[in-house]
């Protein structure tokens, strides 16, 4: 690697270089130099208009599909796809087929990912087979390359088996997911429960099956000690609880998804499918607390917690399609309609802080982990620009600002150009 960036924002508020236009100078996996001005002999000029740089983005909650579901993803398009989205890093949740219960199938995904420009951290399943009873191989998971340990969109409904999860991860400074949901309170609900469930007659999700487990799940915490993070909340009384459980001092972080943070349950009236999520899309007035709390850091990341499903899952009725949509290739024109960029690049790159990963500046002789990008231009997001073999996406149509050029990670680049 030998690049030279011309003309580059950084942003990057841990940078001394924050904020201003500067040349970059790769080389070798490391950052070489930064000036108003450079030239390097043999060097490869990229000089894109209204370009910025930040520390590579982390996403917190990915799905792909592989081992078993290739035909919804596979690891390497899907890490291709991530890359193209200005992702550096994407944690890779557990729900393939088998369950990432083991070191064997961690492993498998690191391999199969090796040398891909989009790192992949598994992980783990925190129980066999994600069935919420017996703890899964979480030291060896953990040995083998797992970077936290969560059952995909299912809540422990045993308190005890979480509180021994959280007992037992603290002896090698494990961090477990805790998704909030009180199946008996969601019943055989599909959406946000509220005017627009009643309007449609569709049965509702009220938020206290998420709040419900949001306190359980912090009251064990306190009890245990230990790391938690709370994927993907959708509740501004879940905002509310987690603010007061970090007052206390406990080591509780949490997430919360682009489309909730850009759609509401507006967006069901055609009783499209696509808008089927878990959580699901909550009414406005709840969009404005979460956006509230990510602007006071309460939320402490972003996810694109990206779900690709195929035709068969999820064209179907309503209450019988999956839950789930893409959205790798949407995020940043999204949320670049919603927050500062500074907001932006804190909350898709704090994940590395969360999940116990090193932390990337803008500096010189730091290994280089860079997303390009532009926060000007407008667009809409339409089905050619849906990368994923899946083409589940709420986002369809939908009024985009920004677009990314590409990352480059260590010595590997990959462009939009």
């Amino acid at each position: 690697m030998n690049i030279i960036l011309k003309s580059a924002k950084i942003v990057d508020p841990t940078s001394s270089f924050h904020n201003q236009t500067v040349d970059l100078h790769l080389k070798n996996g490391k950052i070489e130099k930064i000036a108003a001005s450079l030239v390097a002999e043999g060097a490869q000029v990229i000089q894109l208009d209204q370009l910025s740089i930040s520390p590579g983005w982390f996403d917190t909650s990915v799905s792909f599909g592989e081992p078993g579901y290739e035909e919804r993803e596979t690891l390497i398009h899907g890490l291709d796809v991530a890359a193209r989205s200005g992702f550096t890093q994407v944690a890779i949740e557990s729900n393939n087929n088998p369950i990432t219960d083991n070191q064997s199938i961690v492993s498998f995904i690191k391999q199969k990912a090796f040398g891909q420009t989009t790192e992949a951290l598994p992980i783990g399943a925190l129980t066999m087979k994600s069935e919420g009873t017996d703890l899964a191989e979480l030291y060896d998971m953990k040995n083998a390359g797992a970077v936290a340990f969560g059952d995909y969109k299912k809540a422990i409904d045993n308190a005890n088996v979480l509180k021994i999860a959280l007992q037992y991860v603290q002896d090698f400074d494990g961090l477990v997911l805790a998704f909030a949901q009180d199946k008996s309170i969601k019943g055989k609900g599909v959406v946000h429960e509220g005017i627009t469930s009643t309007t449609l007659g569709l049965k509702g999700i009220p938020p206290l099956a998420e709040e419900l487990q949001v306190a359980r799940n912090l009251f064990l915490l306190e009890y245990t000690g230990g790391k938690m993070h709370i994927p993907t909340i959708s509740s501004a009384k879940s905002v509310e609880l987690i603010r007061e459980a970090k007052a206390k001092g406990l080591q509780v972080t949490c997430s919360v998804a682009v489309h909730q943070l850009a759609l509401t349950d507006a967006k069901l009236t055609e009783f499209d499918s696509r808008h089927k999520v878990l959580p699901p899309l909550r009414d406005e007035p709840t969009r404005q607390a979460l956006i509230a709390a990510v602007l006071d850091h309460t939320i402490d990341c972003i996810t694109t917690d990206h779900t690709p499903l195929d035709i068969e899952h999820k064209k179907l009725e309503f209450d019988l399609a999956t839950p789930g949509t893409i959205g790798l290739e949407s995020a940043f024109g999204a949320l670049n309609t919603l927050l500062p960029i500074d907001v932006i690049v804190d909350k898709l790159t704090a994940g590395r802080r969360i999940f116990g990963l090193p932390e990337t500046s803008i500096a010189e002789g730091q290994e280089v982990n860079l997303s390009l990008f532009t926060t000007a231009g407008t667009w809409t997001f339409s089905k050619e620009d849906i990368r994923s073999k899946s083409k589940n996406t709420a986002f369809l149509g939908e009024s985009m600002q920004g677009k990314v050029y590409g990352v480059i990670r260590q010595d590997k680049q990959t462009f939009n150009f």
